[in-house]
């Protein structure tokens, strides 16, 4: 699988960029933390964002070959770095109908667990060092 994007910078460490791909079309800026204006998302927004996209993808697709009855997913990311490292946190949340049956439930619950595992953007993140934890709930609506 081959991936192409062109960023376009203007201004300097205060400036930004464009960054566009095939289906992307954004700012990207160094965080005023670092001394750049901001006014874009940043390297790691974008890592954490790549991360998120592809487990939710996953998933997407786990639920869809198990027909289990999905009102809706979702995922939140978070990353910190420290002294201990990179660490990512996805909280997926998948909505079942109300009718789904305690194996439908657990089935879900293991299609959480099996995007972590099969994520290809994960996996090369973690090989980096990049500690990635799952904390995913199941309901019903």
């Amino acid at each position: 699988m081959k991936t192409n994007l062109n960023i376009v910078w203007h201004g300097g460490a205060t400036g930004n960029g464009t960054l566009k791909a095939d289906y992307l079309d954004t700012k990207v800026a160094i965080p005023i933390s670092l001394g750049g204006s901001g006014n874009g998302t940043d390297p790691k927004e974008l890592l954490v964002s790549s991360a998120a996209t592809c487990f939710i993808a996953t998933l997407t697709y786990m639920l869809e070959s198990r027909k289990l009855p999905v009102v809706e997913h979702t995922i939140n990311s978070e990353a910190a770095i420290s002294d201990n490292g990179f660490n990512i946190t996805h909280y997926p949340q998948i909505i079942l109908s109300a009718d789904a049956t305690e194996i439908q439930i657990q089935s879900a619950q293991r299609a959480i667990e099996g995007a972590d595992k099969e994520c290809e953007v994960g996996n090369l993140l973690k090989k980096a060092g990049v500690t990635i934890e799952v904390q995913g709930k199941v309901f019903l609506k």
